[in-house]
């Protein structure tokens, strides 16, 4: 019963985000708006607040340690699986041995065991492509 109202509570957090222009956005991306367009009208301090999910295992600012997941700080453009020295993946990340793109971001966040069988990560997703891509804006920006 705690899941489905937990799960019920994130999906209301995530769309209670009126001050982050999301219509407008999700307008200048067009119809059917691929990642690329949705990228462009990310929004990094929605990300921020979006990445609230993903903060009670993973932190991402410099020299943070790692938590229930590593440190996420400068992810994009790394190899997957060896972002933390400190941390202990799963055979089948380390064994994936693909880059944090923009694009595998996104299938990541939208679904984990579904671009990695076998992870240890145990997070359903975000289903909303501009919550994602907002996500992955603030990911971006927490780099060198």
């Amino acid at each position: 019963m705690r899941f489905p109202l937990l799960a019920s509570f994130i999906l209301l957090s995530l769309s209670a985000c009126g001050d982050d222009r999301r219509e407008e956005r999700l307008r200048a991306a067009g119809p059917n708006p691929s990642l690329e367009a949705l990228l462009k009208v990310a929004d990094a301090d929605a990300g921020a607040r979006k990445f609230g999910i993903c903060a009670g295992c993973h932190k991402a600012s410099k020299g943070a340690p790692d938590f229930g997941g590593p440190n996420l700080y400068g992810i994009v453009g790394r190899q997957m699986g060896r972002n933390s020295s400190r941390f202990g993946y799963s055979a089948a990340l380390v064994e994936k041995a693909g880059r944090w793109d923009a694009a595998t971001l996104d299938a990541w966040i939208a679904n984990p065991r579904q671009v990695v069988p076998g992870t240890n990560m145990q997070f359903m997703g975000v289903g909303d492509p501009l919550d994602r891509a907002d996500i992955i804006a603030f990911l971006q920006r927490q780099s060198d």
